[in-house]
């Protein structure tokens, strides 16, 4: 498992075919919660989504890498609250 200390706050993080993913906010909770700008379009606009840690696999100073593609780890992503978004 990653050393989830070295994810820094703002952060980008990539998928594994180098597609932006998100901003990092924080760690919550064993995952990252990506910034409000990175929360997509209709309802979930303006919603902190999150991203599972056990999906990093690298950390490149201010990058984060993913195992997953770009538009898989988005289909990993939370709502606050646990919700899945798909």
């Amino acid at each position: 498992m990653i050393d989830a200390e070295r994810i820094k706050e703002h952060a980008e993080v990539i998928g594994a075919d180098g597609v932006h993913v998100g901003t990092v906010d924080r760690i919550e909770g064993g995952r990252i919660k990506l910034t409000r700008k990175d929360s997509g379009e209709g309802s979930h606009k303006g919603h902190h989504h999150f991203v599972p840690l056990d999906l990093v696999v690298d950390i490149e100073g201010d990058t984060v890498r993913l195992s997953a593609d770009g538009d898989v780890a988005v289909s990993f992503e939370e709502e606050e609250g646990g919700k899945s978004v798909h």
